[in-house]
């Protein structure tokens, strides 16, 4: 018996606003409707038989039970015996034959009848599992309105969209593929790509995803990727390529299979073969021979690994984490320790502006005391400052002139229209804002404006760990600001989740300072801190602790992080909405980007394993059981049949249950179990220097 994906239907009519997962009919399954018809077949039979009616009445109905029961499996089992692989679906059908041989049709007939529900079952319990995987899909509408160059307005499969084509998205349509906002403002909610609880603000320029929902809005999008390289699309193939892949322990069971399958065969004609030739009696040899195929087949064996495996693939892919193959999931189980990035893994990857500090004047004694006076120099404040500094950071692509910028616009404060903008690489820009030279950049690198006050303010901000940038105006230095990476609001509860998942805390190995690293690892409860690491140095670093006999786990952004993702027993990487580098780069992609899924899958995946072996358990005792049972005494036909086939199907339930929403909240903590708790309150503290610090 195997399980394996089907593909992925076509989605469902667009615009919904909610996708709901879908489930697979029953009947909807070729194996599900046959087993109906053959168990429908039986119960005709069953009552005529029983009662004494001539054998024209019921043995054609049990001839037809044979027929839509058996024939599926029984041609599968030629097929594979023609490659030289012999079938244990094939094993059972020859049983349920030679027992026909023997007079015991009605045994026979029953052993058909459990054997198809059972395969039934085991169809629609990997339907479910394929449900959940496609009904990602489900997110993406079946429709969008594309605009022609020549105007106008039509409504074309989200499917034959091309890069290039103009798109209208109306309020509360799911957007129709990946690309970018040319015209209109609205607010998205894109939750299902990055996880991100509230509406995100889009206008011009901005990227958007295919099947996220567009809130009051319109929009028009351009196509920047083919629908079938969308973001969506992109989960939905690597999570169905995982789920086709085989774990190391499935391969072994597999290979294990053929052989115990040959030596089953021979041990059956054995046991049919001496004692018959030793004069027992034909017909109950034979009968028990047959109970011995059917009970010794290791269907349970080899359904014991992949449905916990695939199921936690599944679940893994519907909250956000594509792991890349059953290969990986069974590996993530088994990592030790846990070696973590900084900027974009445990920092939102995004500096902020965190304090403001004004500067009095560049005379000797004049840094500003512990609260900013707003009234002194130019009589600007920290809101003039700010406003000023944004106008002049508004034309720049820095990371730390956007961390500016948003700053301001957090405050509500207006932007002047800036001019004679100049950048400067390196040092800072300058710009006209209102009739005044502003300048913004490194204290280091403006010399000819950061006096003695400037730079020893500068250096405070240093030492806090954050990052100065000095602001003047006329050429006076009027404010130190400080910007840095924020620690994730769940840096703090994943830290503390792993180290109870492995027994030992992660390191953090990064390129930053040593100063902001540990300023940084202190608040998220890392004590192993190794800073200012070239990629070669990390890769060292996981070498480091595998040489030492640990499994390690690296969890990076995709980028500087590859060649640790790539030499580490596992590697995660913070995809960033799907991007393409750390889809290819990493085992495991957290596409949401949320910290605190990486022990949640750590946790899924040891489930998993703790499953796989309950079910080996299981059909191992069940197996030797029902063997014993047939050689040391005389098991039923029946009997034995219910045994081996009940097996088969506990084992594909209970390998199932990893499926259910219910097993990743307690994966993740959230349901009793241990995991990733909330991080504890940080609350902004206010130093020697006037600097406000707000939460890391």
């Amino acid at each position: 018996m195997s399980t394996t994906l089907t593909e992925p239907a076509a989605p469902p009519a667009a615009r919904a606003r909610t996708a709901p997962r879908r489930r697979t009919r029953v009947l909807a399954l070729p194996e599900a409707r046959w087993a109906l018809a053959a168990l429908a077949l039986f119960l005709v039979a069953l009552p005529l038989d029983l009662l004494g009616a001539p054998a024209w009445t019921w043995g054609p109905l049990f001839a037809a039970a044979y027929a839509t029961g058996g024939w599926e499996p029984g041609w599968a089992g030629l097929k594979a015996l023609r490659d030289r692989t012999l079938d244990v679906d094939l094993l059972m059908v020859v049983a349920a034959i030679g027992a026909a041989a023997i007079g015991q049709v009605l045994d026979g007939a029953l052993l058909i009848v459990i054997f198809a529900t059972s395969g039934a079952l085991e169809a629609l319990a990997t339907a479910r599992t394929a449900d959940s995987v496609r009904g990602l899909l489900d997110l993406a509408p079946a429709t969008a309105t594309r605009l022609p160059d020549g105007g106008g307005q039509e409504e074309v499969p989200a499917d034959r969209l091309a890069v290039g084509d103009l798109v209208l998205v109306r309020p509360g349509e799911r957007i129709g593929a990946d690309g970018r906002v040319v015209d209109g403002a609205s607010d998205v909610d894109q939750a299902t790509i990055t996880g991100e609880p509230l509406p995100v603000a889009k206008q011009p320029g901005d990227e958007v995803f295919a099947g996220t929902l567009n809130g009051t809005g319109a929009l028009r999008v351009r196509v920047a990727r083919d629908p079938a390289d969308s973001v969506i699309a992109r989960i939905v193939t690597m999570v169905e390529e995982a789920s086709r892949t085989k774990a190391p322990t499935q391969l072994f069971i597999e290979k294990v299979e053929h052989r115990y399958s040959l030596g089953m065969v021979a041990a059956t004609l054995a046991l049919f073969a001496v004692p018959t030739a030793l004069g027992a009696a034909l017909q109950p040899t034979l009968l028990r021979a047959m109970t011995f195929m059917i009970v010794a087949s290791p269907c349970a064996v080899v359904l014991a690994t992949m449905p916990p495996l695939l199921s936690a693939i599944a679940n893994a892919g519907r909250h956000g984490v594509l792991v890349k193959s059953a290969v990986v999931m069974e590996r993530l189980g088994q990592i030790d320790a846990v070696a973590l990035d900084k900027t974009g893994t445990l920092t939102e990857g995004a500096p902020r502006v965190d304090g403001v500090h004004l500067l009095p004047g560049d005379g000797p004694g004049s840094v500003s005391g512990s609260v900013p006076v707003p009234g002194f120099g130019l009589g600007l404040g920290e809101a003039g400052v700010l406003r000023l500094a944004a106008a002049a950071e508004h034309a720049s692509e820095h990371p730390l002139a956007r961390a500016v910028v948003d700053a301001a616009r957090a405050r509500g404060l207006d932007l002047p229209a800036a001019t004679a903008f100049t950048s400067t690489p390196g040092a800072g820009v300058t710009a006209t804002v209102e009739g005044r030279v502003v300048t913004v950049g490194s204290p280091a690198r403006l010399p000819a404006g950061a006096g003695p006050t400037a730079l020893a303010a500068a250096a405070r901000v240093e030492e806090e760990g954050h990052t100065a940038v000095l602001v003047l105006v006329d050429g006076d230095p009027v404010a130190v600001l400080g910007i840095s990476d924020r620690l994730r609001a769940d840096a703090a509860g994943t830290v503390a989740a792993l180290t109870r998942l492995t027994g030992a805390g992660p390191i953090l190995v990064t390129g930053d300072n040593p100063r902001a690293a540990a300023r940084l690892a202190a608040d998220a409860g890392i004590t192993d801190v190794r800073a200012g690491l070239l990629p070669a140095d990390k890769v060292a670093a996981v070498r480091e602790l595998e040489d030492a006999g640990r499994k390690v786990l690296v969890v990076g952004d995709g980028v500087n992080d590859a060649p640790a993702l790539a030499t580490a027993h596992s590697g995660i990487a913070m995809g960033r909405a799907g991007s393409d580098l750390a889809l290819e780069t990493a085992d495991a992609v957290v596409v949401r980007d949320e910290l605190a899924a990486v022990p949640a899958v750590v946790g899924l995946s040891r489930a998993a394993r703790r499953l796989v072996a309950q079910n080996l358990v299981i059909a191992a005792v069940f197996l030797t059981g029902l063997v014993v049972w047939d050689l040391a005494g005389d098991l039923p036909l029946p009997l034995g049949v219910a045994g081996h086939e009940g097996s088969t199907v506990v084992v594909g339930l209970n390998g199932l249950r990893l499926l259910a929403d219910r097993a990743w909240r307690r994966a993740a903590g959230h349901d009793g179990a241990a995991g990733p708790g909330p991080a504890p309150a940080i609350r902004p503290r206010e130093d020697g220097t006037g600097i406000l610090t707000a939460p890391r």
